[in-house]
């Protein structure tokens, strides 16, 4: 109880040395490795977003870890990350790292069963449709339960079908 209360000048100094240089190391392997490196493109994109903030504050707070430890563990992450973007170029291995597009709706049609897989509830998607300012279910073309997790609503705009390109990795059940 008494060390919350404890105050070092010198522990002050090491805080604000380590924050600005964790800091700048983030920044700059931001900028090498590019905006990927935050995106909620997939589910190793947002463990990695994890370990770097959790990596941060223990390089920040912790006595026991370096600055030079941090760095590294940090510089570790980033390459991480970049060898499963590369990595994800190969369909098999994208296959075992991303989660599948799911169909929500086929048109107008809601999808109970890849609902209950998806663990969707109607409520999100009555919200999503809203969002998309869909005011009747004859208006959808189709609803899609993308790999970060978002949700996806096309239009009916036109007769025409989606392009096959645009569905080609959704499953639909």
């Amino acid at each position: 109880m008494e060390k919350w209360f404890e105050f070092s000048w010198e522990a002050l100094v090491a805080i604000c040395i380590s924050s600005v240089a964790i800091y700048i190391v983030v920044i700059a392997m931001t900028r090498i490795c590019g905006k990927r490196s935050f995106s909620k493109m997939s589910s190793f994109d947002f463990a990695m977003t994890v370990a770097v903030g959790s990596i941060i504050a223990t390089t920040i707070l912790s006595k026991s870890v370096s600055l030079m430890d941090g760095t590294t563990g940090i510089v570790v992450v980033y390459l991480l990350q970049i060898g499963a973007a590369l990595a994800r170029r190969n369909d098999r291995v994208k296959k075992v790292m991303d989660n599948t597009p799911l169909l929500l709706m086929d048109g107008p049609i809601i999808l109970e069963d890849n609902l209950r897989k998806g663990r969707v509830a109607k409520s999100d998607l009555r919200a999503k449709l809203r969002e998309a300012n869909v005011t009747e279910l004859s208006e959808v073309k189709a609803v899609i339960f993308e790999t970060t997790g978002d949700i996806s609503v096309l239009h009916k705009s036109h007769d025409r079908p989606v392009e096959k390109f645009i569905i080609e990795d959704v499953a639909k059940s």
